[in-house]
């Protein structure tokens, strides 16, 4: 939907299947799950579309800072060596918290979502 997708990929690299988010003018990404891979593409959807490019290997692009808390813990759950009770310690709150956090993001994606497949805009 509009570009952005995601494709089961098998690097040399790797063992086994990857997850790689693609979208227009992204640096696309790959993920050892496809629920990771989902999630990222949520924050994408939930910010209108960012780029990872220029953010240095710990930087977090603008477009997520901006958006706030939920969007931000959103992402850093689709980042290396992170998990939720990671998010849930860097941010002193329960693992729950950062649960639903993530699920609000999923939520407005995939309202922005529907809203585009009823506008014909796939």
């Amino acid at each position: 939907m509009l570009g952005v997708r995601i494709v089961e990929c098998y690097p040399t690299n790797a063992d086994g299947v990857r997850y790689r988010f693609e979208a227009p003018h992204h640096t696309g990404i790959t993920f050892e799950n496809p629920e990771t891979a989902e999630l990222y593409a949520d924050v994408y959807f939930d910010v209108n579309g960012f780029e990872e490019a220029g953010t240095g290997d710990r930087g977090v692009p603008p477009e997520i800072i901006q958006a706030g808390r939920d969007t931000l813990v959103a992402y850093f759950l689709t980042q290396p060596g992170t998990d939720v009770n990671w998010v849930a310690s860097f941010y002193g709150v329960k693992p729950e918290k950062v649960r639903r956090y993530a699920s609000r993001v999923e939520k407005r994606a995939a309202g922005i979502r529907e809203g585009a497949k009823e506008r014909g805009m796939e």
